[in-house]
């Protein structure tokens, strides 16, 4: 019987199929499963913050003129017309005020920037209360950590490069932290400023960084990341017919295309409205730089706040050794802190393994932050010790809107930032017991029906009934002395007491 005439589309699909992999290795790329739990969502939010960063970024590389020159202001914003002021500065106010959109293009970039390393952290936040940075997905995390460091970096770069008062004072910051550095600090601050502060290339140096050595570094490391996804496959929650060895979820096409398209189109709807909505970063507000000039209240991004915070905390501790002085004050919280606090970051999922012998075969399941009570204390830990340092980067701010005792204020965080942790380690551990001691109980025991009945004593007893409803697959684990022993794969049903 003769074969039917194929139509156009057919035709390509043979075409295309009979020079690349099309339906073999396509189709199998295709079928790959993924998770549809709303927290897998938030690295697909920060993928799509960096497009929009990428694209509004590009529009205003056209306008911006990454130059310290001086020049005198004769734009539309009254109020800075005659002053003198930076090329950069001055370009940032034409593209605020004289530029068809060029406001709106500023403020959804920043906004993206904003939500790019909110979604990485909270990413990174999920990964670890979850497991997912263990066998065989160490590496992943080294890079996810990485994209945080550089996604900071490029921030400060990008938040620097206006040269307006605010911005200025913190590269000033900046430059006393690089003096706090032992024998070298002098060096590097004259390599980064090219001369005296603020000498005249800070920004022309920043301007490269910004718009191509770290996008070229966010870009490769967020491919490879991908790549590593794709490989090892997604973690997922523990359910029927879920184990170690597949992976349940929507398929990449059509189901997961189509939700993750949707995904795009709402992150860059919110970033826009946020742009043409929500005011942030008013350089006009601000003024250009001036060495001798602080305005009261600066505070810088979120993300760096937590440095900020910890420069304020700390006591003003010097120390002369053989004619040179070292600033304690400084060079614990900006260089010692942060440096600290990235090496446990990057060491945990190895050291977590060893401890408890996860090491010695993959792991693909999640796990429930309530059956980790020990790492899952540790990471609450950690937040509330960055919330302090974040609420201390705007001591001044708070003690006056409040109309208390700065002094006071400081003293009460620097004990916050000693106690507090201990206490949400201490509280959260207890919690999570708590919550697997009552899980125990609904599985041994059966829920509460409300219904009360009289014994053949004359006593009273409630009423309880199998447990029928709830998470799952959610496998209940004995707590270990470190972290939690993993839960054993197929848990024996508890038998029910009467």
């Amino acid at each position: 019987m003769e074969r039917e005439r194929s139509g156009p589309g057919e035709r390509l699909a043979d075409a295309a199929d009979g020079r690349l992999p099309v339906l073999d290795g396509g189709g199998r790329l295709l079928r790959k499963a993924f998770p549809d739990h709303w927290s897998f969502l938030l690295g697909e939010l920060a993928l799509y913050s960096l497009l929009v960063l990428v694209l509004t970024g590009t529009w205003l590389t056209f306008f911006f003129a990454p130059e310290m020159r001086e020049v005198v202001y004769q734009g539309r914003y009254v109020p800075l017309r005659g002053v003198r002021m930076s090329a950069a500065f001055d370009s940032t106010l034409r593209i605020s005020f004289d530029i068809r959109g060029g406001l709106l293009m500023r403020q959804v970039h920043h906004w993206a920037a904003v939500v790019f390393v909110a979604a990485i952290g909270l990413h990174l936040l999920r990964i670890f209360f979850t497991g997912a940075f263990r066998r065989p997905r160490e590496l992943n995390w080294v890079i996810g950590l990485t994209l945080f460091v550089l996604a900071l970096a490029e921030g400060f770069a990008g938040y620097s490069l206006p040269d307006d008062l605010l911005s200025g004072t913190g590269l000033r910051i900046a430059q006393g932290i690089m003096l706090s550095i032992p024998l070298v600090g002098t060096y590097v601050s004259v390599f980064v400023f090219g001369a005296q502060f603020p000498g005249e290339e800070i920004v022309t140096r920043l301007y490269p960084l910004h718009i191509l050595l770290l996008p070229g570094a966010l870009i490769g490391l967020v491919t490879v990341h991908l790549i590593l996804v794709f490989h090892l496959k997604h973690t997922q929650w523990g359910g029927p017919g879920r184990t170690r060895r597949n992976a349940v979820g929507k398929p990449l096409f059509p189901q997961f295309t189509a939700s993750s398209t949707g995904l795009s189109l709402i992150v860059f709807g919110a970033l826009a409205l946020l742009g043409g909505l929500a005011q942030i970063n008013p350089v006009w507000v601000y003024g250009p730089y001036r060495p001798d000039l602080a305005s009261t209240g600066s505070q810088p991004d979120w993300y760096v706040g937590f440095l900020e915070g910890a420069l304020r905390l700390v006591p003003p501790w010097e120390t002369s050794l053989a004619g040179h002085t070292l600033m304690w004050n400084v060079l614990l919280p900006a260089v010692v802190l942060p440096g600290l606090l990235f090496l446990v970051l990057y060491l945990h999922p190895f050291v977590e393994q060893r401890l408890t012998g996860e090491g010695r075969q993959e792991q693909h399941l999640c796990d429930r932050p309530r059956e980790r009570p020990v790492r899952t204390a540790l990471g609450v830990a950690g937040i509330t010790f960055y919330g302090v340092l974040l609420l201390a980067g705007g001591n001044d701010v708070v003690a006056q809107t409040f109309r208390i005792s700065l002094n006071t204020l400081t003293w009460v965080l620097r004990t916050a930032l000693v106690v507090g942790p201990v206490l949400a380690f201490l509280l959260t551990r207890r919690l999570c017991h708590a919550l697997m001691a009552a899980e125990r109980e609904h599985l041994v025991d059966g829920v509460e029906t409300g219904e009360v009945r009289q014994t053949v004593a004359g006593g009273y007893e409630g009423e309880r009934r199998p447990l029928s409803t709830g998470r799952p697959g959610a496998p209940l684990s004995p707590v270990g002395r470190r972290t939690g022993t993993p839960a054993p794969e197929h848990p024996e049903p508890a038998p029910r007491r009467r």
